[in-house]
């Protein structure tokens, strides 16, 4: 007995009227084999922490550019230094601290008998210089964070992938059958692991590139600020000869 299209679309009816496999993010998840569920959440949890830090972090360097910025205008239309450090160098600023390591090698270094003033100069930059790069390490102290979600969330990502697809592969060989209904979810959740390792990578990259260069502007400030300190008491120094 030949077929004809009707006997064809006929017995084609009952496949093509199942239900269709749902590959929301949270079916995928409910879906996905243990493994891919804890890397899942890894990375959703360092998204998370990232974006966090992100705010935290950008919140913080303007909060403290702006109080330099506000520090060295007033500092440097001060009429008496030491009044001025009396009164404002507590502060916990990265510039307060560049004035006090300044001004207490200043102290020390003319208060003994015989003052070299090349050696002051000297130990006055090294202090500032100390003083500088103690302050960008406290305050850069989490963007190594940001570095390492951002180098390893994409292989974390991956392994989610590979563990995926080997899943995959063992429907397959169980059920000796490779349509799409049999491949679909496996290759789907390793394919979501995937793209939440780079929903976790992206950002961080980005973030850790931007705050980065807002850090080292602020480097850049300092070190200016310290020039002028420097410039300044190096001055008082020769006249003190």
């Amino acid at each position: 007995m030949s077929l004809t299209l009707s006997t064809i679309v006929a017995a084609a009816a009952p496949a093509l009227s199942s239900d269709p496999i749902s590959l929301s993010p949270w079916t995928l998840f409910l879906q996905a084999d243990i493994i891919v569920k804890l890397v899942m959440i890894g990375l959703l949890f360092a998204s998370i922490w990232t974006w966090a830090i992100i705010f935290s972090f950008s919140g913080r360097l303007r909060k403290v550019s702006k109080g330099c910025d506000s520090f060295e205008r007033a500092f440097w239309q001060a009429q008496d230094t030491d009044n001025f450090v009396r009164d404002r160098g507590r502060e916990d600023l990265p510039s307060a601290q560049v004035l006090n390591a300044a001004v207490g090698e200043w102290r020390r270094s003319t208060g003994q008998r015989k003052m070299q003033a090349e050696g002051a100069r000297e130990r006055i930059a090294t202090a500032m210089s100390s003083a500088i790069a103690g302050a960008i390490d406290r305050l850069s102290d989490r963007l190594n964070i940001l570095a390492t979600v951002g180098a390893v969330a994409p292989f974390v990502g991956l392994f989610g992938t590979v563990w995926g697809i080997m899943r995959s592969f063992t429907a397959i060989a169980g059920e000796q059958n490779t349509s799409l209904a049999v491949v679909a979810p496996g290759i789907a959740e390793a394919l979501f692991a995937t793209a939440i390792g780079l929903f976790a990578a992206i950002p961080a990259v980005i973030a850790y590139n931007r705050l980065s260069h807002g850090v080292n502007r602020l480097e850049g400030r300092l070190s200016r600020f310290a020039d002028g300190l420097y410039t300044t008491f190096s001055r008082e120094l020769e006249v003190s000869e």
